[in-house]
């Protein structure tokens, strides 16, 4: 195994972050005549799903080339040693958890908060108005957010809790930037996906193992999109 240096970590934790890749790649769309409004002023579909799915695959790739030039297994690092179907039923029963989680934050926010929300109509909520759109954001909550994320998660807090100072900074850190990412859609949005980050990141930390995240923020991401289509 390569050795480890902090330095070396830092660097692969600031461009797998997520940050680095999708302006990069929200750049290559826009120079491709992708834009990210669409002509009646919403979020473009085409545009979310381009940046989202190629981002998906430049990220994870990258993540795997990382963990395999310092001789770490993935598998070892994303699954450990759990029995795989036992972490998916536990993210299946994991998930009305979350979106109660999603639920009563966003309420007691709005009770004693009001202020944080900035936006008032969620521009990703207008994109699944279509069956066609609802269809290709679940597909894209599934792979880009419950797969993608909960990869990502758990290699940024293999990092920290190897290399940069532990987990509890690893936690904090990946759910101030998770949270931050959804600034789009709102500063109250800002707050739950902060929490649900930690949720998340702490369910890896303790089961050794993305499966439980993922699954559980696979369905409640999907369950999402279905509501929005429904309204």
């Amino acid at each position: 195994m390569t050795p480890r240096r902090p330095w070396q970590s830092l660097w692969e934790v600031v461009l797998c972050s997520g940050y680095p890749t999708q302006l990069a790649l929200s750049g290559m769309a826009r120079l491709a005549g992708l834009t990210p409004q669409a002509p009646d002023g919403t979020l473009s579909l085409s545009f979310v799903a381009v940046v989202s799915a190629a981002d998906t695959v430049v990220l994870v790739g990258l993540i795997l080339w990382l963990l395999q030039r310092r001789g770490e297994s993935p598998w070892q690092v994303f699954l450990g040693h759990r029995r795989q179907g036992v972490e998916a039923g536990l993210g299946v029963i994991l998930a009305p958890a979350v979106l109660f989680l999603i639920w009563f934050t966003l309420w007691l926010l709005q009770a004693v908060a009001p202020a944080l929300r900035t936006v008032p109509d969620n521009p990703f909520e207008a994109l699944a108005a279509s069956p066609s759109g609802a269809f290709l954001l679940i597909v894209l909550s599934v792979v880009a957010g419950g797969v993608r994320e909960e990869i990502q998660r758990a290699f940024l807090l293999h990092r920290f809790r190897d290399d940069l100072g532990g987990a509890g900074w690893g936690l904090l850190a990946t759910s101030l930037v998770f949270g931050l990412g959804h600034v789009l859609q709102g500063w109250d949005a800002v707050v739950v996906t902060a929490l649900l980050g930690a949720a998340w990141g702490t369910i890896y930390l303790a089961r050794g193992s993305i499966t439980a995240s993922l699954v559980s923020h696979a369905l409640a991401n999907a369950a999402q999109v279905v509501v929005a289509h429904l309204r």
